[in-house]
């Protein structure tokens, strides 16, 4: 059993790093669809509510398939080789849509008086987003973006279906030449590990930084 532990942590290491790297690229893009969703100009509130319906009411698993299968059917030009590359759209196209309605929800829990004054101090829109309204948004949003992390790194275990070799993906490979079950018990416990760590940092950064106390 020991000797399963190398491989294990080598998928530990793809599972932590895409994670990471999904959720981190889906903030970014979610902010984007969260401020756009609150827009007043309808067309663009248009796409990036049908951004996130699409993204947040089809399967993941099936999102993974067409981006890595699917698409270079389409037409070449879209193929991705790179299996990682391929799981990293996926997530954090699918990450973006969730923590767009988590901001969304967060910027509409700013007190409206924050608008008011901002405008009577001559500030525009964007520099209202800017520099009062998002800053303050960011408190509110630690531990539901710590959750949303939390599922991203257990919904990682899909990107075994394209052979992308994380914890999931090395733990069958283990229990196909051993004939033995017996591995998906230090796989899970690497699994709560992880979570654990995490789940500790998110729970010391709310502590520390939420308004939530």
């Amino acid at each position: 059993m020991v000797g399963w532990i190398p491989s294990l942590l080598n998928g530990a290491k793809v599972t932590i790093s895409l994670t990471i790297l999904a959720v981190c690229a889906g903030l970014i893009l979610a902010l984007l669809l969260a401020l756009g969703k609150i827009s007043k100009k309808k067309w663009l509130n248009n796409i990036c509510s049908a951004y996130i319906f699409f993204f947040r009411g089809t399967p993941l698993l099936m999102q993974l398939y067409f981006i890595y299968y699917g698409l270079p059917q389409l037409t070449p030009l879209l193929t991705i080789n790179n299996r990682f590359l391929a799981a990293f759209i996926a997530f954090g196209l699918n990450s973006a849509a969730y923590t767009a309605e988590i901001i969304r929800a967060a910027i509409q829990s700013i007190d409206k008086g924050q608008f008011e004054a901002s405008h009577a101090l001559g500030m525009s829109y964007a520099q209202t987003m800017r520099l009062v309204i998002v800053p303050q948004s960011i408190r509110r949003l630690i531990p539901p973006v710590g959750n949303e992390f939390i599922m991203v790194l257990k919904d990682a275990s899909l990107v075994s279906i394209i052979a992308l070799a994380d914890i999931t993906k090395v733990t069958r490979s283990i229990s196909s030449s051993t004939a033995s079950a017996m591995v998906y018990i230090p796989a899970m416990i690497l699994y709560l590990i992880i979570t654990a760590i995490f789940s500790f940092v998110f729970n010391k950064l709310e502590k520390k930084y939420s308004v939530y106390e």
